[in-house]
């Protein structure tokens, strides 16, 4: 078994299902709302560019994050005891 998926066997129940709920904390979820609306006018600076760059990649990594804690959800619920 592979050091990674040692790593989810090690999590709780509880933990996995808390994994399944992941979010932006809520000023990275203002700032981003802010700045895609600003993307979508054409207005943003490359400051700003980065900055969303920057957070739809913490996004992303929380929403792949997020299937893999379903995925080990599901299995545990399906697996036989």
């Amino acid at each position: 078994m592979s050091d990674y998926a040692l790593r989810w066997y090690s999590l709780t129940d509880e933990q996995v299902l808390a994994l399944t709920e992941l979010q932006l904390d809520r000023p990275q979820q203002n700032q981003l709302s802010e700045l895609l609306a600003k993307n979508r006018e054409g207005t943003l600076t490359p400051i700003e560019k980065q900055q969303l760059d920057e957070l739809m990649q913490l996004y992303r990594h929380g929403l792949v994050r997020k299937a893999e804690a379903l995925k080990v959800a599901v299995a545990r619920a399906t697996a036989p005891a």
